[in-house]
């Protein structure tokens, strides 16, 4: 099983290579040379059997099915649910896939668990050491924090937008007292701390020198397990029942972990509606095929205010025919003007992915959040509340339709009060959190500070 870059100009690698690299050198993303078909997930099947197969495939001969195994066992035993993201039913044919019983009480565990389980393995037999990176617009910092505390051969570094998250998806970055977890908080929005990472890729010396590895949603091991998840909700719901899915959109990983669960065959068919914010060039993206960088802007559900979705390389990837070229030539031209159109055999096509996107504005946002509770007596996060409230305006089919519930609401207290006048405690095995110090650095943004302070932390060898 090899991986190619969408941008053609990189040799390709294996699985493992794949996952440890982060971004291609050529500066696309990784994505499987064929795609596997896999059978579909069979509702006896345990979460952790389904993962196990599922990411065997991805694998291929890189990871025995044995290490496999172990490092899905290992990944979700620290999970609060059995079923590691458990469905429940919030009216006629819908459904909320509860994707936050993870350890930070967000969906990125699900792949950020397995991932810090693969980094451990192969760099223990390796007797290697890396420097991995991350921007975050929220969550995946605190769950990069809680996946690789304490690992022996990882040096993390967060980079997060300041007073730009929650106060509570911040203590899940900042609480850990990891010597091995960095958290730098920049003057800039999640944009720019992604630009910062970027950067850091392209200087291919400096890549070299610290050993750099990234696990933002660029990187292939968070599609492949978040496809996971998928595949237990068509096992669950029935093999063969139509089901359309709801997801809160920002980079799109997640959303494109579904179109990767439908290629692979694990999906009796395909429909994806990209949920987003005020913060809409996800939309423009798919709707008239125009990539604008604009200034992100500060909305309810802060894990989505992104203006340049990072994800949407590897759809534009397949849609062109996985032309590496057409790839390279549209993000150059994109890099250069801060703006560029999709080639005109590209938009066509498309629109045909099955992938629609839908707009939900703050206020709009707030008020789904009070509905919801009203009709459920549940609480939600903004971000699923982004997810139900366009799930709302979805016509009538034979569809059953599965929103994914991104976060706890108790990730948002300021926001869930704000809307419903309720308070979201955290749960128990989280409250200690708040008895914590914090340990974090404030940074301007500027690349060659980072590079420092980096640099300065690195250690070469295990």
């Amino acid at each position: 099983m090899k991986y190619i870059s969408t941008r053609g100009q990189a040799a390709p690698v294996d699985f493992v290579e794949a996952c440890l690299t982060g971004l291609a050198p050529d500066g696309g993303l990784y994505v499987p040379e064929s795609w596997p078909q896999i059978a579909p997930a069979q509702s006896h099947e345990t979460y952790v059997q389904v993962a196990t197969r599922v990411l065997s495939a991805f694998a291929g001969d890189a990871l025995s099915l044995e290490d496999v195994a172990g490092l899905c066992q290992r990944a979700y035993a620290s999970f609060s649910h059995q079923a590691v993201a458990p469905l429940a039913q919030s009216g006629a044919g819908q459904f909320i896939m509860e994707l936050h019983h993870g350890p930070t009480l967000a969906f990125k565990d699900v792949a950020m668990q397995f991932i810090a389980q693969l980094y451990d393995l192969v760099l223990s037999r390796r007797g290697e050491r890396m420097s991995v990176v991350c921007a975050t617009s929220g969550d995946t910092g605190g769950a990069a924090a809680a996946a690789f505390a304490g690992a022996e051969q990882v040096d993390l570094y967060i980079l997060h937008p300041h007073e730009r998250v929650s106060p509570v998806q911040r203590l899940f970055m900042t609480t850990t007292g990891a010597p091995n977890v960095h958290n730098l908080a920049v003057d800039g929005d999640f944009d720019d701390c992604q630009a910062l990472v970027k950067a850091m890729f392209a200087d291919r010396n400096f890549s070299r020198e610290v050993r750099l590895s990234g696990v933002n949603s660029i990187n292939w091991a968070r599609i492949a397990a978040q496809a996971v998840y998928y595949a237990t909700a068509q096992a669950a719901l029935g093999p063969g029942r139509p089901l359309r899915f709801v997801v809160p959109s920002g980079n799109m990983g997640d959303a494109f972990a579904g179109y990767v669960a439908a290629r692979c065959g694990l999906l009796a068919g395909f429909e994806i509606i990209c949920a987003v914010n005020e913060n809409k060039s996800l939309a423009t993206l798919l709707q008239d095929g125009a990539m604008m960088r604009e200034q992100a802007v500060a909305t309810p559900s802060p894990a989505m205010d992104i203006s340049v979705p990072s994800n949407f390389e590897r759809l534009f990837f397949e849609v062109a025919g996985r032309d590496g070229d057409v790839v390279r030539r549209t993000y150059e031209q994109y890099r250069q003007a801060g703006s560029a159109n999709l080639p005109e055999n590209v938009r066509g096509p498309l629109g045909c992915t099955g992938f629609t996107a839908a707009v939900v504005d703050n206020s709009g946002t707030l008020d789904e959040m009070r509905m919801f509770k009203r009709e459920t007596g549940g609480l939600i996060c903004p971000h699923t509340a982004v997810g139900t409230a366009a799930a709302r305006r979805l016509p009538e089919t034979e569809a059953c339709t599965v929103v994914l519930s991104t976060a706890h609401a108790a990730k948002f207290p300021e926001t869930v009060l704000e809307a419903t006048g309720d308070d979201a405690p955290l749960p128990l095995r989280c409250d200690e959190l708040k008895a914590r110090g914090e340990v974090f650095e404030r940074v301007a943004n500027d690349l060659s500070s980072v590079k420092d302070y980096v640099r300065s932390n690195a250690v070469a060898d295990a």
